[in-house]
């Protein structure tokens, strides 16, 4: 199963629980962590059965355009025993005229073999409801629906019935949610590339940045830490200034690390400042 890297923590672990073999493909900060045909084709043997495709993306935010998703389908097109699970769960956030698009919507041809993934959890701040769905052919959802329902039954009807209302009422809520995401968004990307060694480039959705510490590692904070890698990073960011932060090894690629800024713009603010403090002093 092919992962473009980064990615959410839990993909390895579902491959390896299915008893799959997890392929990490490594996107980089040049290509704006998004993978591309080449390193796509690489990837694929004739063992591959799968690609799990998540765009915007969480952990980096960055969101495939049509022509960079469809230079994407047009080596999976090369390869029809290898199906797609597109994970679509950030959609609906996305910024600046970025439109979200499909790898079966972009190429009709791979339909018969996509797995469509979504819930209500993040365009509409319904995480603690536990509602996600899936659509593709019907005998893999059969197949799926089989196991769902003797691993945890099912979700309760209230939670069901309030995703249902999520979905078909009026979306007005999307947009200005989304104007005050790039708005946070604007104000984080900014304060990290202003501090010193950090270089974060501006994603197209979700509410996520996966800012670069490449040029702080190798030098020590006032504390006298030795920042080695990107645990070490977030971990002396943590004791040091109070700030916690997702180390970049977790998604599989590093040295780097994630912050969500899906809270206050005041929390992001002194967050950012404090990363400013803490980047000026190393040495």
């Amino acid at each position: 199963v092919v992962i473009p890297a980064p990615y959410w923590v839990s993909y390895p672990d579902m491959v390896l629980l299915a008893g799959g073999v997890p392929v990490v493909a490594e996107a980089s900060l040049q290509t704006d962590f998004k993978l591309t045909p080449d390193q796509l084709e690489a990837a694929i043997t004739p063992k591959t059965k799968w690609l799990i495709f998540n765009s915007p993306s969480n952990p980096t935010g960055a969101g495939y355009s049509h022509e960079e998703l469809k230079a994407l389908t047009d080596v999976l097109m090369r390869h029809p025993q290898v199906w797609v699970m597109s994970d679509d769960m950030y959609e609906h956030l996305a910024y600046d005229g970025f439109k979200f698009c499909t790898p079966a919507e972009v190429e009709p041809g791979l339909y018969d073999r996509t797995l469509t993934v979504n819930g209500v959890s993040k365009a509409y701040a319904m995480t603690g409801w536990r509602i996600g769905y899936a659509g593709g052919p019907e005998s893999l959802i059969a197949a799926m629906r089989k196991i769902q329902s003797q691993s945890t039954s099912n979700p309760c009807t209230i939670s069901q019935w309030a995703a249902v209302e999520a979905l078909n009422g009026t979306q007005d809520y999307i947009p200005e949610n989304n104007a005050v995401f790039t708005r946070r968004r604007n104000m984080v990307v900014e304060m990290l590339n202003a501090a010193e060694g950090i270089s974060c480039p501006m994603p197209e959705g979700a509410f996520y940045v996966y800012p670069s510490i490449a040029e702080c590692i190798g030098k020590t904070t006032t504390a006298g830490t030795v920042i080695e890698d990107d645990e070490t990073f977030a971990t002396a960011l943590l004791e040091e200034h109070g700030v916690a932060v997702v180390f970049g090894a977790a998604f599989g690629l590093s040295p780097n690390f994630r912050i969500s800024y899906a809270t206050s713009d005041e929390a992001l603010k002194e967050a950012c400042t404090r990363i400013q403090t803490f980047c000026s002093g190393l040495h």
